[in-house]
């Protein structure tokens, strides 16, 4: 059995109008929890059942590491981490350290990131054999320009206390991956305006006052 790929382009954001192309997995469905365990069985002297009894303790396990503050690392799987975010309808607080502090009630768990382990990623690539398809996808590409994009993210800033990488990807009909690495780069590019404000999956771009 086989994986299928295909070559999906994207805009390279350093030159305009040049195309770069990568590799994508085509993923056909998704496996659940039932056809996993069925497979662990065959391979095991456990029953489905046991092995399901003992995924339901480790996901209690996991739930109460982590609301306890941990971060969980399971050897050759990946290391779990909470993120925080605020609750719907809480303001943020400035970056200056002004207006109103937030606290315990207005923030929850908003994400459960997960980092695969280095063995995991090996093993998987050990395991694949890739066929190319014949299918291929549609690219994605922006109507406007790149000093366009970054007109349209300086004039939303003017009006909202921050931009997310969905709004600029709906804003300017870049996919989100590529919408993010364009944000990024402006962050990078001095004078044009854009910040950043939290870090990682709670990073949003802030209007930047240059110096």
């Amino acid at each position: 059995m086989a994986a299928e790929y295909t070559m999906q382009e994207m805009d390279d954001l350093h030159e305009e109008g040049k195309r770069l192309t990568y590799p994508r997995m085509i993923i056909k469905e998704q496996c659940g929890t039932d056809e996993l365990l069925r497979f662990a069985a065959k391979h095991t002297t456990y029953p489905p059942a046991e092995l399901k009894g003992a995924l339901e303790v480790l996901r209690s396990g996991l739930v109460w590491m982590m609301a306890n503050g941990k971060s969980v690392k399971l050897e050759g799987i990946g290391t779990f981490t909470p993120g925080l975010a605020l609750k719907p309808g809480a303001e943020r607080e400035e970056p200056d350290g002004s207006g109103t502090k937030r606290n315990a009630a207005s923030i929850r768990v908003g994400s459960v990131r997960f980092r695969p382990d280095k063995q995991l990623v090996a093993d998987v690539d050990a395991s694949c054999r890739l066929v190319r398809s014949p299918q291929k996808f549609a690219r994605q590409v922006s109507p406007y320009t790149s000093e366009e994009r970054l007109a349209m993210a300086q004039r939303y800033l003017e009006t909202n206390p921050w931009l997310h990488i969905d709004t600029y990807a709906a804003l300017t009909g870049l996919s989100r991956t590529t919408a993010g690495r364009e944000l990024r780069r402006w962050r990078d590019t001095p004078g044009s305006g854009i910040g950043t404000y939290g870090g990682r999956t709670h990073r949003v771009y802030v209007k930047r006052t240059e110096d």
